[in-house]
């Protein structure tokens, strides 16, 4: 009986655990934009302290995870983790954050984007925002296989990540691989990198410009809360006052300038927290309250 027991598990079971996480690559091979050609780096993945880094990354996908079709509302997230442009903390800023979407009945998918290495690729200030529009598009044209509403997808980022997010939300209609079906439907931004010119965070704005960090047009370009428009999506933003590795002026001048341009937003912040918490909030007193704000909001929003 046990063995029977065993092999339906195995069977039934495991089928439907790999059914909810697929990996799709962004690019087809041997079209990755920017890669140049014959240049080979091997990705790499460590656990230290319970956090997953993952750097090296050449070949850019995401990982869909899918609610049951019981609990589906229709609703997507792209889930961009944060690593200051040099790695990917994709476990509590990727993995974790789908699975707690997915409880709520909202598709999740987690986007491997390319690092900036000039190593690998050409103009690497403009490889992460291509791997994110890439990302939404390839949602976007496969909502009907997905059970989501193509009106209803929103991207999410951590730090560095929130700054690609953010990117996005503003920028979707510029540079090379431009398109309106890269545009967020909402955006979600957790102690988001947003400028690049005071209070910035040096690390990730040094990492995406490289040899070019001091450009003062690439600066304002890459400073988020000059890009808003009437055009930027509704956007939901968390961040801590204690926060010493992305101040939170970050998120308060973004938050403004989404108020001057009509956008709609809302913003929650904390007295403590610091900075790369994920949902691993229970230490931090207020900050555990942030993932029902969150919930609220985007049910509000993504119900209409």
């Amino acid at each position: 009986m046990r063995f029977l027991f065993i092999t339906i598990f195995i069977a039934i079971v495991l089928p439907q655990i790999a059914l909810s996480q697929e990996v799709i690559k962004l690019w087809p091979d041997g079209a990755i934009p920017n890669a140049i050609a014959g240049a080979q780096i091997t990705e790499k993945s460590e656990t230290g302290g319970d956090i997953l880094r993952v750097s090296n990354v050449s070949v850019p996908t995401i990982t869909a995870y899918l609610p049951s079709k019981e609990k589906a509302t229709g609703a997507a997230v792209m889930i961009c983790p944060g690593g200051g442009y040099a790695l990917l903390a994709s476990g509590h800023e990727g993995e974790e954050v789908a699975q707690w979407f997915n409880r709520m009945g909202v598709a999740a998918f987690v986007l491997k984007y390319r690092l900036p290495n000039p190593a690998i690729m050409t103009n690497q200030q403009e490889v992460p925002l291509m791997d994110a529009m890439q990302g939404m598009v390839l949602i976007r044209q496969n909502a009907a296989r997905y059970g989501i509403k193509s009106d209803k997808i929103g991207v999410m980022g951590f730090s560095a990540g929130g700054h690609l997010a953010a990117t996005l939300a503003t920028h979707y209609h510029r540079g090379p691989k431009a398109n309106e079906q890269s545009k967020p439907n909402f955006a979600i931004l957790l102690y988001p990198v947003v400028t690049f010119g005071e209070k910035a965070h040096t690390g990730s704005r040094d990492n995406l410009l490289g040899t070019l960090k001091n450009s003062p047009e690439l600066i304002a370009y890459y400073s988020n809360e000059l890009q808003v428009t009437n055009q930027t999506p509704p956007t939901f933003l968390v961040h801590s006052e204690d926060d010493k590795s992305v101040p939170v002026e970050n998120s308060i001048n973004y938050y403004l300038a989404c108020l001057k341009n009509g956008v709609p937003a809302e913003m929650h912040l904390y007295p403590t927290g610091g900075h790369g918490y994920g949902l691993r909030t229970a230490k931090f007193g207020s900050l555990t309250t942030w993932p029902e704000t969150c919930k609220a909001w985007l049910m509000a929003l993504t119900s209409r």
